[in-house]
């Protein structure tokens, strides 16, 4: 692997902590705000912090990461913000899936990977705060690299103002790359999210890749990160709009009916959670997106 590569891992990994970092501060001060209305007299939430390890097929260290999971807050009866740095040889599953799914040659000579990234994945209180699912991540082989991911909206009860502020934030951050950029990352993900035994999609869309490698690894990157620098602008006013409705037993009655549909989708299609798990990584890691309480009808 070339000194430069290297360079440009360490900036990736990097970068997702530090998105991390900002995310969680936010999520916190958000908690610390909600001094009235519904949940106002609980303690607010606080993330705790786990490091995460995976090991390859003989023991030996293959990577891992931190793990920031708030549970019962004030706002928040959920969230999970993970980032990993993971590294090993893929299993013969693994190295069929992508060669098959990527197209790259060689992945049975030469089986190395190396991928980081950060994963969120947001489960709210009141009903008509939406749930919301983000990460970007870089994945390198001997063979070829790439970067992936995006963020999507996923009301229980929608508001059409909502949608639109959502899109209009992700669109206004990768029209600088580019205006192509924000119509087919938003047509991916409409495809990518859905969920085909119920003829539905999970949500109200946003954007997603999962093959960006143009050949030159800074634009990529740069795209990548506004990407994620997206979510905040694009998540916190909507939370700040919903967070004081009153809601009622049947509202809370869709939202568990509607997190149920998440999980469906999250445990029978996701990639990210086929490949966490196929690839020895913290299953509680892998997980983590699942809500806390759902329901099926």
């Amino acid at each position: 692997m070339s000194d430069e590569m290297q360079a440009e891992k360490a900036r990736a990994s990097a970068w997702f902590h530090e998105l991390r970092d900002r995310i969680v501060a936010a999520f916190e001060v958000i908690e610390d705000a909600h001094s009235e209305g519904s949940g106002a007299a609980a303690a607010p939430g606080r993330f705790e912090v786990t490091k995460t390890q995976r090991r390859s097929d003989d023991g030996s260290d293959a990577g891992g990461g931190l793990m920031s999971v708030m549970r019962d807050g004030r706002v928040f009866e959920k969230v999970g913000v993970n980032v990993s740095e993971v590294y090993g040889t893929l299993g013969e599953r693994a190295q069929t899936a992508m060669a098959a799914r990527k197209g790259i040659p060689g992945m049975s000579e030469d089986p190395r990977f190396w991928a980081s990234g950060i994963s969120l994945v947001a489960h709210m209180q009141n009903p008509h705060v939406p749930a919301v699912h983000m990460n970007t991540r870089m994945f390198w082989t001997p063979h070829a690299w790439w970067f992936g991911g995006g963020s999507d909206l996923n009301p229980c009860l929608e508001y059409p103002a909502d949608t639109e502020h959502f899109h209009a934030t992700q669109k206004a951050h990768l029209d600088p790359h580019g205006t192509e950029h924000y119509p087919r990352l938003k047509a991916w993900a409409d495809e990518y999210f859905y969920i085909p035994h119920r003829n539905r999609a999970r949500g109200v869309g946003g954007i997603f890749m999962d093959d960006l490698c143009s050949g030159d690894w800074d634009a990529d990157f740069a795209l990548t990160r506004d990407i994620g620098e997206a979510f905040l602008p694009a998540y916190l006013p909507l939370v700040e709009a919903r967070r004081l409705q009153d809601w009622t037993i049947a509202d809370r009655d869709v939202q568990l009916v509607h997190r149920g549909l998440y999980a469906e989708y999250n445990l029978v299609y996701d990639r990210g959670t086929k490949f966490g798990l196929e690839t020895g990584h913290d299953a509680n890691a892998v997980l983590m997106s699942l809500p806390p309480l759902a329901k099926w009808i």
